[in-house]
C-alpha cells in the first residue's frame, strides 16, 4: 500500500513540473532506471563513439529534390 502512495506522490510532483522541463526529468528517470540494470545500459556513449564526418558521399541534388512531395506521399507520413 505504501508503494502505491509513493507512486501517486511522484505522479503529483511530475504533474506540477513545467512542460519545458519534462525532457530533463524524463532523461533523469530513464538513465537512472538503466543504471539499475547495467546489462541493459551497455551502450556506446557519446564520448566513446567515433566522430561523424559529414560530406563523405559525393553527388548533387537536382531541383526535383526541393519540389513539394505529392499529396499521396505526404499522407503516408501522417
Amino acid at each position: 500500500m505504501a508503494e502505491f502512495m509513493l507512486i501517486e506522490k511522484i505522479i503529483q510532483e511530475l504533474q506540477a513540473i513545467p512542460e519545458d522541463k519534462l525532457t530533463e526529468i524524463y532523461d533523469l528517470i530513464h538513465y537512472f532506471r538503466l543504471g539499475l540494470n547495467p546489462e541493459k545500459s551497455a551502450t556506446v556513449t557519446d564520448n566513446e563513439a567515433e566522430p561523424r564526418r559529414p560530406g563523405l558521399l559525393t553527388g548533387e541534388l537536382s531541383d526535383a529534390f526541393f519540389e513539394p512531395l505529392p499529396e499521396e506521399e505526404l499522407q503516408r507520413w501522417e
